[in-house]
């Protein structure tokens, strides 16, 4: 038996695909996860041989809990997303996660991958590896990028700078880096930007 972990923060879509796996003679679904930090501390608990993890969760998202994961599991994550960016996919893959899908596959198709990812293959949906391979790459840096994940929420520059224990004069001079090569004047128009473009 496959032991799989779901984390969505959608219900309807968690209990519907956890219904669904459940009738795959060899996949077990051993825990069903509404946010990232849970779905982290469950995977510690438990040992799944596969997390199945939204990207876009409160607190951590899919590609952090699989960062997380990698260094104290051998747990193999697969990320789903209702918005699959290249630039999101070259997160994930970098991360080391071992499956990238869009949410819009059907549960035989999620099945497939889990079945793949347990024996040790890696699966990209084709359509999100070839827009992957055809869009710009973002400008910034990887700890500019950084920063902007860290105010994502509107967090000040001091909470930015705890968050990543960097000076607040270290902070700043990223922000004021970020909207110069990205020709916008504000963070939060830098953010959405980069959320576009799926850098962040």
């Amino acid at each position: 038996m496959i032991r799989v972990l779901l984390a969505d923060d959608e219900a309807m879509i968690r209990s519907a695909l956890a219904a669904l796996l459940r009738l795959e003679g060899d996949i077990e679904v051993i825990a069903e996860c509404e946010d990232g930090e849970q779905a982290l501390a469950a995977a510690l608990r438990l040992r799944p041989d596969v997390c199945l993890l939204d990207l876009e969760m409160p607190g951590l998202d899919g590609v952090q809990v699989s960062e997380r994961l990698s260094r104290v599991s051998d747990a193999r994550c697969i990320v789903v997303t209702r918005h699959a960016r290249p630039g999101v996919l070259r997160r994930a893959l970098a991360s080391g996660v071992a499956g990238f899908l869009p949410k819009s596959r059907d549960a035989k198709e999620v099945a497939a991958v889990i079945r793949k990812v347990a024996r040790g293959a890696r699966y990209v949906d084709p359509e999100a590896a070839a827009d992957a391979l055809s869009d710009q790459r973002s400008p910034l840096t990887d700890r500019e990028l950084d920063v902007l994940r860290a105010g994502m929420r509107g967090e000040t520059t001091e909470q930015i700078a705890r968050a990543l224990a960097l000076a607040p004069g270290t902070v700043r001079n990223h922000i004021s880096a970020i909207l110069g090569k990205l020709s916008v004047d504000t963070r939060q128009r830098a953010v959405i930007l980069a959320e576009e473009n799926g850098w962040i």
